[in-house]
């Protein structure tokens, strides 16, 4: 029975809980018990939640008076520690806030309270969120639950692997550079990144805890991680929308879905853009997702957009550094360790690709010499290229492309090269080349899990959609995953 509740989706058990088929309190039991036989091989929860079982307590008297608390009515979630949560330690991962405990919650944290969701306990992330792994000055690296040898991916490294371990029925995540995308397709999960703006950032550590203005103003989205579409549906639905302590959040009602039958849609596909050449097992696994939807009769066409998607990168990192700049730890530990990543970043992998990523050349120019004038200029630039992908994209119901250059890594130091087929590639280039785009120009993506590496490691799949479409594009990514695979237990635990 255990095996059953923690791996059922959040839209089932939310059903089952008000149907009285089974309590809030057994449900949370049953998460508490797989935390308590797995966590200290995942490291992936690094706080629980006291008051959950007070929580789900109430939630079944609640259920006795006739309340409905909302769509998540006694459904144990789980945050990740970047956001905060009243009377919870937050720290995201960052040692100066280790005893952080915040008055009050992050606006999406507070709307998943409001619809009746239990927070089971917070996730580890990397640290201050900026890290394809779960590295962090607080709590022990994260393991990836298909290989404890591997990471899950970053920043949203705990949720990926609590998630994938039945720890959780959904996790509230962000994605500024992939941390969504990425973790979902190392520990074979679901994964929404929204439009830019559409979920508000509230309460997101990196502007709350230290200063009194905001920097993080582009391309940094709030979404989730979850075992299925349809769990991906229902958290969007809650956290979405304008936020008065978020004036520039716009009161964009979600897309009302207009359903095509699978026969109808057009389809954009592509197995490898050729500035990032991806391992040969993803192309493998891209190609047959290809075969099996041309198979059931779905029109999929390979197609590359007429994009730049070197210049693309470029302004990526050149807005980003403008917003991150500010809000960076100051102390010496954090700034050695940022050198550290940075020479690495600039010295390893092969001469040829370091060439084409040179994120070290791009950033520190502006860190050095940062003005006004060029960081209206990168923004400028951003909207150009925005505006270029709405044409390309306007075609297509949705495209499909790979989440990574690689598969999930064994551990290693922030900036070492990742090895993709006897090449040496630089770590940010391997991670980021197929999420950055999107992060820049902030179209919604859905990732889905697709197959498997001879070893036995997750793959996932992106698919990019419309800006401001993310229900549509939830619907035909439902439709694609009915074909394709659907979420599998990993086999280490």
């Amino acid at each position: 029975m255990n095996d059953d509740l923690v791996f059922t989706p959040a839209y089932q058990l939310a059903q089952m809980i008000k149907q009285r088929q089974v309590s809030a309190v057994e449900v949370l039991e049953a998460y508490l018990n797989q935390i308590s036989q797995n966590n200290s091989k995942l490291n992936a929860i690094c706080t629980l939640n006291e008051n959950a079982l007070e929580t789900a307590k109430q939630a079944d008297e609640a259920l006795t008076k006739g309340e409905d608390w909302g769509l998540l009515h006694g459904v144990p979630i789980t945050i990740k520690d970047t956001f905060e949560t009243k009377g919870l330690r937050t720290t995201a991962g960052y040692e100066p806030l280790k005893n952080y405990i915040p008055t009050e919650d992050a606006t999406a944290v507070a709307r998943l309270r409001q619809a009746g969701a239990i927070i089971i306990g917070k996730t580890s992330p990397s640290q201050l969120a900026g890290d394809y792994q779960g590295i962090n000055d607080i709590f022990p690296v994260v393991n990836n639950p298909w290989n404890l040898k591997y990471t899950p991916g970053g920043s949203t490294s705990g949720g990926a692997a609590a998630l994938a371990a039945g720890f959780s029925t959904l996790e509230l995540a962000s994605d500024n550079g992939g941390s969504i995308r990425q973790p979902a397709h190392f520990c074979g999960l679901y994964g929404l990144k929204p439009t830019d703006r559409r979920v508000p950032t509230t309460g997101h550590i990196g502007d709350t805890t230290s200063m009194d203005f905001r920097c993080i103003r582009q391309m940094f989205t709030v979404g989730g991680l979850a075992r299925s579409i349809e769990d991906l549906k229902l958290c969007i639905k809650v956290i979405a929308g304008a936020d008065n302590r978020q004036p520039d959040i716009p009161p964009v009602p979600l897309d009302e879905v207009d359903e095509k039958n699978l026969e109808n849609l057009k389809i954009a596909w592509i197995d490898e853009i050729p500035l990032y050449p991806v391992a040969r097992e993803i192309k493998s696994v891209m190609q047959a997702v290809r075969k099996k939807l041309v198979d059931a009769r779905v029109d999929v066409e390979s197609w590359i957009p007429q994009y730049d998607f070197a210049k693309a990168w470029e302004v990526f990192y050149a807005v980003g550094t403008y917003n991150l700049m500010y809000i960076q730890g100051t102390d010496f530990k954090n700034v050695r360790e940022q050198m550290a990543f940075l020479w690495r970043e600039a010295t390893e992998g092969e001469s040829e690709l370091r060439e084409i990523s040179k994120v070290p050349s791009i950033s520190l120019p502006i860190f050095m010499k940062k003005s006004l004038q060029g960081y209206f200029a990168a923004l400028t630039q951003r909207d150009n290229l925005i505006a270029q992908m709405d044409r390309e994209l306007e075609q297509w119901d949705v495209w499909l492309c790979p989440v990574a250059m690689t598969t999930a890594f064994t551990h290693r130091a922030k900036g070492a090269a990742v090895e993709i087929d006897g090449r040496k590639v630089p770590y940010q280039m391997a991670n980021g080349a197929y999420v950055i785009p999107f992060n820049l120009t902030g179209h919604p993506v859905v990732v889905i899990p697709i197959g498997f590496t001879k070893d036995g490691l997750p793959i996932g799949m992106q698919i990019v959609g419309k800006r401001w479409k993310e229900m549509e594009l939830l619907s035909i990514a439902e439709k694609l995953d009915e074909i394709i695979m659907g979420f599998r237990l990993p086999i280490s635990l």
